[in-house]
């Protein structure tokens, strides 16, 4: 069964990976309750910079900052469409201030992908 997958790396201050969790998890739970199949967040542990690119060097990673790798599964993107619509109708997400986030989301990389290999 190919699923979508939504993908999201972002850069976080250290010191806001506890608020960062907080906010993912309420997050998770609001894309779960409209149907996502898997809500996964990831902060870096093994994640170098490398010769050409990496993940720290995808979001210009700051010296006081860390990566995280999430993702979000969807039957098909016509489910992906419709759970998001109304995850972003949410009055729980939409009284959310971009400014008070805690992590930069100008630098946040995202994107949506059909898979074509899974176990």
């Amino acid at each position: 069964m190919a699923r979508y997958v939504d993908g999201f790396i972002v850069p976080i201050p250290s010191n806001n990976i506890e608020a960062y969790r907080k906010l993912a998890r309420k997050a998770g739970k609001i894309w779960m309750e409209y149907g996502a199949l898997e809500y996964v967040e990831c902060v870096a542990d093994d994640v170098k910079p490398g010769k050409f690119t990496s993940f720290p060097q995808s979001v210009k990673q700051k010296a006081d900052e860390t990566v995280a790798f999430s993702w979000i599964v969807y039957k098909s993107r016509k489910h992906r469409d419709a759970v998001n619509a109304k995850v972003m109708a949410d009055p729980r997400l939409a009284a959310m201030d971009p400014k008070t986030l805690p992590f930069d989301g100008k630098r946040m990389i995202f994107g949506g992908f059909k898979s074509i290999v899974e176990f």
